[in-house]
């Protein structure tokens, strides 16, 4: 066999193989043996027809198919082998010249591998925000817990923003009460905005037992943008008091005993955050300003692979959360072209990261040590809430183990290139990322997802329905493609 490779672009080769007849041989034989098991012919067992028989029966033009379809993938392989083609793709195959002994001659168009030029990312410098913590944000993070240990009581006055009402709803249009837009004792926030346009303004300075009628657009169900008319009686009116801000708060919200150390804690809390935010920040920019160095083309099949792979993951997403996809587009406020516009940026973004981390594993010779992918397995397994065993299970079935080893590899280049770039924040000051045993937390698979672009941009869509009953649907983690 003799093969030839012809680049056609930088991601794209064209494969040209020719393979001389008597290297087709076992290739017939075993056509000939698999006919003459299909074949009855009177006086033959099956599986005992000679072949100069099956060329009168069926015609050795038969053979010499059956024969070309169970050598092709074959050669193919071998040929890929011995051009050191790194293919990305199903093959286009063409057959130039097949006749009966004469050489086999047959091409390849695949997808490639680009070739990515690392530049010298030894003391390139990345710039972040400084990691503080304000007088101001402690002040909030103790607001929400006094909050969150506030209590409700009646008040007999009328409804002022902030207020909890209990309401009665029910919606009508064009005369006809609409079903399932109406409820009995619900209780709302006023002020909070998330139940119907005009609610709020429609309640603010409405007594105790009194009815109000408001217009509003409904956005979802049968009657999705027309105008309804909706009435809202209140039936009851309370205000949240909130404890004070004291030694007492202190020892009933925590396991302090002051002020002063609920202080100091939430303070740890947020300077935590604050760091663990700031590396966060400095993988992503380390990545981007890498990335943003090099000329990296890539191929169309792989593209199109990865825009398939995340509208898959979203359709699930919403599924899960009782969502169409026009109800997405309408609660992002986005065009189908603009959605589509921006899983395409978001796919091209996530590969070119991807080559380039996969050549600063090969220049920089990152391997898996031993054990690290099992650690990853157990770890993936823990949050899926099954056993290393059932999730290990699940990997072999959908054939993702070589995804997350290319996910743990990554990770680990990821860490070599910030260990080689400058970091500072916007007044200069070196910024000094956390010990390995801190940054195992932080630089795990999901943290490597978003630093590639994989993180969903419907996921803010989805955080405003947190408050909503759900299923989880564990153990059925989308993992990312392999390039």
């Amino acid at each position: 066999m003799k093969a030839t490779k012809e680049t056609l672009s930088p991601t794209r080769v064209k494969i040209t193989v020719e393979v001389p007849f008597d290297e087709l041989k076992p290739s017939v034989d075993a056509a000939y043996r698999k006919l003459a098991k299909q074949v009855r012919i009177s006086g033959f067992r099956p599986g005992k027809v000679p072949p100069r028989i099956l060329d009168q029966r069926v015609g050795r033009g038969v053979v010499l198919d059956e024969a070309l379809q169970e050598a092709l993938p074959r050669f193919y392989s071998e040929a890929v082998q011995a051009e050191r083609v790194d293919v990305l793709s199903r093959p286009e195959v063409d057959i130039t010249d097949f006749t009966d002994g004469a050489p086999l001659v047959f091409t390849a168009e695949v997808d490639v591998r680009p070739e990515v030029a690392l530049p010298d990312y030894d003391g390139l410098e990345v710039v972040v925000d400084k990691a503080e913590v304000t007088d101001e944000q402690i002040d909030e993070q103790l607001e929400a817990m006094r909050d969150r240990h506030g209590v409700l009581k009646p008040v007999e006055r009328p409804v002022a923003d902030q207020d909890f009402v209990s309401i009665d709803l029910a919606a009508a249009v064009d005369g006809g009460n609409v079903e399932g837009a109406e409820a009995t004792g619900m209780s709302y926030e006023v002020g909070s905005g998330n139940l119907i346009s005009g609610l709020d303004e429609a309640l603010v300075g409405a007594a105790e037992g009194e009815t109000r009628t408001f217009e509003t657009e409904l956005l979802a169900g049968e009657h999705k943008g027309d105008t309804a008319e909706v009435t809202v009686t209140v039936r009851g009116v309370k205000k949240k008091e909130l404890p004070a801000l004291d030694d007492d708060f202190a020892t009933t919200a925590s396991e302090f005993d002051s002020l002063d150390e609920l202080k100091a804690d939430v303070r740890s809390r947020l300077e935590r955050s604050s760091q663990a935010a700031q590396a966060s920040a400095a993988r992503d920019k380390a990545l981007e300003a890498l990335v943003g160095l090099i000329d990296v083309p890539l191929p169309t099949s792989v593209v199109d692979s990865e825009i398939e792979a995340r509208q898959h993951q979203l359709g699930h997403q919403l599924e899960r959360f009782g969502m169409s996809h026009e109800d997405y587009l309408q609660a992002e406020d986005k065009t189908p072209e603009q959605f589509d516009a921006e899983v395409r940026e978001g796919a091209e973004k996530a590969i070119r990261a991807q080559f380039v981390l996969d050549q600063v594993i090969e220049a920089e010779q990152i391997q898996l040590g031993e054990g690290e992918l099992m650690q990853q397995i157990v770890a993936r397994a823990q949050r899926s809430g099954l056993s290393p065993e059932q999730y290990a299970q699940q990997l072999a079935q959908a054939d993702q183990i070589t995804a997350v080893m290319a996910d743990v590899l990554r990770g680990k280049a990821l860490s070599v290139v910030l260990d080689k770039v400058r970091i500072v924040d916007t007044d200069g000051a070196p910024v000094e990322l956390p010990s390995a045993e801190a940054a195992d937390e932080l630089f795990d698979e999901n943290a490597l997802d978003d630093a590639l672009g994989e993180q969903d941009a419907f996921n803010d869509t989805f955080d405003d329905h947190a408050d909503h009953d759900h299923d989880d649907h564990e153990g059925h983690d989308h993992e990312g493609h392999e390039h």
